[in-house]
C-alpha cells in the first residue's frame, strides 16, 4: 500500500511539471526583416485547464488528444503599396511593423507593391487597377477619385463592431464616410499649429503665448517681440493665417474657409483672414529686406525655430521628435489661438476586389489605428532611439505611451480637445477640393498673369497685387460649382 501511494504521488507531481511546462510560451529570436517578410510560427495555444487526479485515485493511461474541429488558417497573400516603406536595408519602423504582423499570423504573406513608375500615385494605381491588379491595401492619395472609380471595399459592417474605431475621433471618421458608408480608415494623426519658443519671450520680458490665448494677444505679442534688428521675428511666416483665421471669427468655417460642403472665399470672416494676412507680413520672414536678413544666421524661414530666431513656428507633431532630441530651449504647442488645432491625416483603404476583405483589413488596421500595435510601435520607437507619433484611436493606454515621449502642456490640451479639430487634409476626402482650392481657373487675368488658378489667387490676396475683394465671389461661386458637381458624382 505504501509504494501504491508513493507511486501516485510521484505521477502526481509529474503531472504538475508537464502542466507547467505547457504554459511557457518561447520567446522568437529577433530577426532581420526581409522586403517579402517570411511568414513564423503561430504562437502555441494556451494550455487547457485539467483537474488533477486526488491522492485515492489511480491516474489512467495517457491516451493520444484527439484532433480539434477548427481548421487551420487559410493562407493569405495580400498586396501593399504605401510609401513610406523605405528600403529593405532601412528596415525602418514600418517595414518592421509589416514583419512583426506576419511572425503572429504565419498564414498572412505581404506582397509590397511596386509603385515607381511614372506619372505618380494615383496614375500608377489607375495602371493597376486597368490590368484588374489593385492592391488590396493602400495609401490613399484622393479617396474621392477611388470611390469615384468604384475600387473601395465598404467597412462599414466591420467598422461598426471594432471596439478600437470607437476610440478615434469623429471629426476623422467622418472624413472617410461617403453616403454612409466607411470607405478609408485614417492611417495617422498629426496635430498641426503654432509651437511657441518660451525662452525668447521671457528674454524679451514678455508673457509667451500659450494654448488658449488669444487671438488678439496672439498677434499683439508676436509684434511686441519683433525685432529684426536683433535676429528676432514674431512670426515665421504669414501664408497659415489664411487657412485658420476664418474659424476664429465664424465658428461655422473649418479650415481655409470651408463650412462641410462649400468654400466661403466670399465671406467676411475669410475678407478678414486676408486683411489680417497682409497686416502681419512685415512681422515674418517674408516681410524682411535683404539687409534685414543680414542680421540673421538662418537661410530661410523653415531654420528660424531651431535657430532660436522666431518666437513661434507653423508646424505640425511630426516635428516633435526632433525639437525633444535637438531643441536647446523651452517650447510648447500651442496649437490655433483661442485653443483649437488642425488634423493632419493620412488615409489608408482595402480594394473592393481583394479576395479576403476581412484579411485586409485585419492587416490595414494593424498599420494604423490598432491599440495593439500602437504599443508595439512605441517599443520599436524605444528600441530604436526614435520618437512616436500621436495615436489613432485615443484610448488612455496610447495616450499615456505616447506622455512617455513628449508631455507637454499645450500637446496634451490639444490631445484633450480632438473632436473640434480643423481637419486640414481635406484634398485627400473632399470631392472637388482640388481643383476649387489649387488648380481651377476661373478665367481671371492678374496684370501679365494670365488665366491664374484659385491657388494663385489665395496665395496671392495678401500681395497687394489686387483687390481680393473684387474677384472674391466669382472664386465662391465657380468654386463651389466644382464642389457641387464633384459631390453629386460621389452622393456624398
Amino acid at each position: 500500500m505504501k509504494i501504491l501511494s508513493k507511486l501516485i504521488s510521484l505521477m502526481i507531481i509529474a503531472t504538475f511539471v508537464l502542466g507547467l511546462a505547457g504554459c511557457a510560451t518561447p520567446t522568437p529570436a529577433p530577426t532581420e526583416a526581409p522586403t517579402q517578410p517570411p511568414a513564423a510560427t503561430q504562437p502555441p495555444p494556451q494550455p487547457t485547464a485539467t483537474t488533477a487526479p486526488t491522492a485515492t485515485e489511480v491516474p489512467p493511461t495517457p491516451t493520444a488528444v484527439p484532433p480539434t474541429n477548427t481548421p487551420a488558417p487559410q493562407p493569405v497573400t495580400l498586396r501593399y503599396a504605401n510609401w513610406n516603406l523605405g528600403t529593405a536595408a532601412e528596415n525602418n519602423m514600418e517595414r518592421q511593423m509589416v514583419h512583426v504582423y506576419t511572425e503572429t499570423h504565419p498564414n498572412v504573406t505581404i506582397q509590397f507593391v511596386d509603385m515607381s513608375a511614372e506619372g505618380g500615385w494615383d496614375a500608377v494605381l489607375t495602371g493597376y487597377a486597368a490590368k484588374g491588379q489593385l492592391p488590396d491595401v493602400f495609401m490613399a492619395n484622393n479617396v474621392p477619385l477611388y470611390v469615384q472609380n468604384g475600387w473601395l471595399a465598404d467597412l462599414s459592417d466591420i467598422t461598426k463592431d471594432d471596439a478600437d474605431w470607437k476610440l478615434i475621433p469623429q471629426a476623422l471618421k467622418d472624413a472617410f464616410t461617403y453616403s454612409g458608408k466607411t470607405l478609408a480608415l485614417p492611417a495617422g494623426q498629426f496635430i498641426m499649429g503654432y509651437f511657441v519658443n518660451q525662452d525668447l519671450y521671457e528674454a524679451a520680458n514678455l508673457n509667451a503665448p500659450e494654448y488658449g490665448t488669444s487671438v488678439d494677444d496672439f498677434f499683439a505679442v508676436a509684434k511686441q517681440l519683433n525685432n529684426p534688428a536683433k535676429g528676432i521675428l514674431g512670426l515665421d511666416e504669414q501664408f497659415s493665417i489664411e487657412g485658420w483665421y476664418p474659424s476664429t471669427v465664424d465658428k461655422t468655417l473649418k479650415y481655409y474657409s470651408f463650412d462641410g460642403t462649400k468654400m466661403n472665399y466670399n465671406s467676411a470672416a475669410f475678407k478678414e483672414a486676408v486683411a489680417k494676412t497682409t497686416e502681419m507680413i512685415p512681422y515674418t520672414w517674408q516681410g524682411l529686406t535683404d539687409d534685414q536678413k543680414k542680421a540673421f544666421k538662418s537661410k530661410g524661414p523653415w531654420e528660424l525655430f531651431m535657430n532660436q530666431e522666431v518666437g513661434v513656428r507653423w508646424d505640425a507633431s511630426w516635428a516633435i521628435p526632433d525639437m525633444v532630441k535637438n531643441a536647446k530651449f523651452n517650447w510648447d504647442f500651442i496649437g490655433i489661438p483661442g485653443g483649437n488645432q488642425c488634423i493632419v491625416f493620412d488615409a489608408m483603404v482595402v480594394s473592393k476586389t481583394s479576395p479576403n476583405i476581412q484579411a485586409a483589413y485585419d492587416f490595414a488596421k494593424w498599420m494604423t489605428f490598432s491599440t495593439q500595435a500602437y504599443a508595439k510601435r512605441a517599443e520599436l520607437a524605444k528600441a530604436m532611439g526614435s520618437g512616436l507619433n500621436l495615436p489613432i484611436a485615443m484610448d488612455p493606454a496610447s495616450v499615456a505611451l505616447f506622455k512617455t515621449f513628449v508631455d507637454k502642456p499645450g500637446v496634451n490640451k490639444a490631445l484633450d480637445n480632438l473632436n473640434g479639430s480643423l481637419l486640414e487634409s481635406l484634398a485627400k476626402v473632399v470631392p472637388g477640393y482640388i481643383q476649387a482650392r489649387w488648380e481651377g481657373k476661373p478665367g481671371i487675368d492678374i496684370g501679365t498673369d494670365k488665366d491664374v488658378n484659385i491657388g494663385y489667387m489665395l496665395d496671392n490676396a495678401p500681395s497687394g497685387k489686387f483687390k481680393f475683394e473684387d474677384y472674391s465671389a466669382k472664386l465662391e461661386e465657380f468654386a463651389n460649382k466644382i464642389m457641387a458637381d464633384a459631390a453629386a458624382l460621389l452622393n456624398k
